[in-house]
């Protein structure tokens, strides 16, 4: 199986350099001169890194055979990809989206939704939940509050804080007032 670890940017320069959109938690291992990579679309590659460097927070790749801006903008877009089998069968550091999307994620032994996505960010990645209604969840991925992933077994389990689910939702905005005003009712009967 292959995974996805980068997306090629715009050029960088006239020497054929380019941008790329790192996908992976240990770019310093993906991206060593004389790692090749298979392309999407296939004719831009395979491609072999001939020389990376740190710009700021921007990698900036070469490859072996592009020399120019003109072949650097020819394979912009293009996504690099590594076969799964050369990662270390003992790597625990992390999940890849494709092990995750399709599991079912249950709070307990009640389903509420499956994994569409993975999306990593900056700080801490968030799983992307479709909730059993159709909504769109968004869960940070914690320990915390994803204290399981079992890949065999086809589920990851959370323990969300209360109103998780209701706040990652488009429609919290229309019942968070009508909550407030419940609230608000029963504190001035009570008075």
């Amino acid at each position: 199986m292959q995974l996805q670890v980068a997306r090629i940017g715009k050029p960088h320069g006239i020497r054929g350099e380019v941008t790329v959109q790192v996908l992976t938690d240990a770019p310093g291992d993906r991206f060593i001169p004389g790692t090749e990579f298979v392309v999407e679309p296939a004719k831009a590659g395979p491609l072999t890194v001939s020389s990376a460097r740190w710009n700021k927070d921007i990698l900036l790749l070469g490859f072996e055979g592009i020399s120019t801006r003109n072949q650097a903008e020819e394979i912009r877009g293009a996504q690099l990809f590594i076969e799964t089998e050369e990662l270390d069968e003992d790597d625990d550091e992390g999940w890849y989206e494709h092990e995750l999307v399709g599991l079912e994620a249950r709070v307990g032994s009640q389903l509420v939704g499956k994994v569409t996505a993975l999306n990593t960010m900056p700080v801490q990645d968030l799983l992307v939940i479709e909730s059993t209604d159709g909504k769109e969840i968004l869960v940070p991925f914690v320990e915390e509050i994803v204290p399981e992933v079992n890949v065999e077994a086809g589920y990851v389990l959370l323990t969300p804080p209360p109103g998780l689910f209701e706040l990652n939702t488009e429609a919290a905005g229309d019942d968070a007032p009508s909550a407030m005003e419940e609230d608000g009712a029963e504190t001035k009967g009570d008075a």
